[in-house]
């Protein structure tokens, strides 16, 4: 896979962060499928539904959302992205901060990249590698 498709798919996810960051259903809604779920260590299994409920009530917002891309892996029109990122925002009135290790897995839809599951793991206290992305652009047969 090309230096092209990494950046494609950065773009991608950066254009998913600046959705959550809006706090807009609608854009959130247009980065994912309709049966995108997320992952998360302390819930579980979270549906599209639930989560654009509850940031279309207010329970849940996003102030920052950021993500640096360590690896990208292209299988047809699936694409499976890791990178570390680091949110803030509140829940239920309360501030959040998390520093997490997220996988998002995409298909390609008429020519669009759609999240269809975000998975997400607590990092450990080191910040994320600066190091050059080696083998990152891997494509699979």
């Amino acid at each position: 896979m090309s230096d092209a498709m990494f950046d494609e798919l950065t773009q991608v996810e950066d254009n998913f962060n600046q959705a959550m960051v809006s706090n807009d259903i609608k854009r959130i809604a247009a980065c994912v499928s309709d049966d995108w779920v997320l992952v998360t260590p302390d819930v579980g299994v979270v549906t599209r539904s639930n989560i654009l409920q509850a940031i279309e009530s207010g329970v849940l917002s996003h102030d920052s959302m950021t993500k640096a891309v360590t690896r990208v892996k292209v299988y047809g029109d699936v694409a499976v992205v890791t990178g570390r990122g680091q949110n803030t925002g509140r829940f239920k009135g309360q501030p959040i901060a998390a520093d997490e290790w997220i996988t998002d897995v995409y298909r390609r839809v008429d020519g669009r990249w759609l999240c269809i599951l975000t998975h997400l793991t607590p990092a450990a206290s080191t910040p994320p590698s600066t190091e050059p992305r080696q083998g990152a652009t891997d494509s699979a047969s």
